[in-house]
């Protein structure tokens, strides 16, 4: 059986440096990160010169049109950085690298990058429709350049770089059911008003219908005049002590079974489903990191080892199942929440050939296959 790579390349301004990896999508197993392999094609004029490489993790936290008077609202951090070419060493090559390395000569030289466990997942703010610029959010690129030294300052013609992401998969296994039960009592007034809310599971895949099973029991002298579903996205800001916010992505409001008089009870199941179509005009909604000419959708929740690894640079996102029952003025509120996981499942890589490492069978690689990916 014969299979095929999906190469991504792009080329600097000069064409004197070429750059080929396998893929733009690289996983955090939260233990891990996946690491970054590829290869360089250099001319070889440049052959008495020497390339660098590094994987930039830019953090923009402001309008890029807000800056004036010197400010800078982003922060661009060199998570790896070494030398490429002449190698300082030699290193042991992936199946990809191999294979590449073969097709395209001796003036292919391989690269790998290792990320640190806890660098932020890429997560794009979904900007205003006025903003301009880049938006807020935090932005990965692989960049290769010529230079003296790797602190050198490198020059547009003969530098390359290429998007890439870093991104969580959902867990294989579902978590305990998440169940809730939340009492109001009144001052003097006798009994008390009870809500219990459950959600079908604890993990959800993006475009997946959330059902939450709502119970009432009202042993008040209260009456219950309507109810509130709402999925509510959490979006911390880490660099700001006051940088959490909730949005609220998908929402149900009904009157059905209402009003709740003393003594009732009332059971019904209400389904959700968070889309980034229903909230294309939200600014600040957050959203998986997005490469150019690719659709994509909510951002998916941030898995932490630990509280504490939370980097300063990073946007962490939460998700929630709130009810909210309405009392009317002189009875007030009653609201239950319960935190899930909204994430996509593992991909099946059969047959899609984007990472060597996984395909032990590949025997043959076709220049036509390389795709050619233009970032400006």
């Amino acid at each position: 059986m014969v299979y095929n790579f999906r190469v991504f390349k792009k080329q600097s301004p000069n064409a004197k440096l070429t750059l080929y990896l396998g893929k733009r999508d690289f996983v955090d197993h939260i233990s891990g990160v996946e690491p970054i392999d590829g290869v360089v094609c250099i001319d070889p004029d440049y052959r008495d010169r020497k390339v660098f490489g590094q994987v930039i993790c830019s953090f923009r936290y402001g309008r890029e049109e807000d800056e004036v008077m010197g400010l800078n609202f982003q922060k661009d951090l060199h998570l790896a950085t070494h030398q490429i070419y002449p190698p300082p060493d030699k290193q042991n090559l992936s199946k990809l690298q191999d294979r590449l390395s073969k097709k395209l000569g001796p003036n292919c030289h391989p690269f790998t990058f290792a990320l640190p466990a806890n660098a932020p997942a890429s997560v794009t703010l979904q900007p205003g429709l006025d903003d301009e610029g880049q938006p807020c959010g935090v932005h990965y690129f692989v960049k290769l350049f010529v230079g003296e030294c790797e602190t050198d300052r490198s020059h547009k013609r003969s530098t390359v770089s290429m998007a890439i992401r870093k991104v969580q998969y959902a867990p294989s296994k579902q978590g305990k059911q998440p169940c809730t039960v939340v009492r109001k009592d009144f001052m003097l007034s006798p009994g008390e008003l009870e809500l219990e809310v459950t959600l079908d599971k604890q993990l959800y895949h993006h475009g997946e219908k959330i059902a939450a099973n709502i119970c009432i029991r009202n042993n008040s002298n209260k009456v219950v005049k309507k109810m509130k579903v709402m999925v509510q996205q959490g979006v911390d800001v880490v660099l700001f002590q006051n940088g959490q916010y909730r949005s609220t992505v998908a929402s149900v409001e009904t009157q059905e079974g209402c009003p709740i008089q003393p003594g009732s009870t009332l059971q019904k199941i209400v389904y959700l489903v968070p889309l980034l179509s229903s909230n294309k005009d939200r600014r600040g909604i957050a959203l998986d990191g997005q490469l150019k000419r690719q659709e994509t959708n909510l951002a998916s929740t941030t898995l932490l080892a630990s509280p504490d690894q939370r980097d300063a640079f990073g946007i962490i996102v939460s998700y929630a199942v709130k009810v909210k029952l309405y009392l009317g003025a002189l009875g007030g509120e009653l609201s239950a929440e319960l935190p899930f996981i909204l994430m996509h499942p593992k991909p099946d890589n059969r047959g899609k050939m984007i990472h060597a490492d996984s395909q032990a069978e590949v025997e043959m690689f076709r220049q036509d296959t390389i795709d050619k990916e233009i970032d400006e």
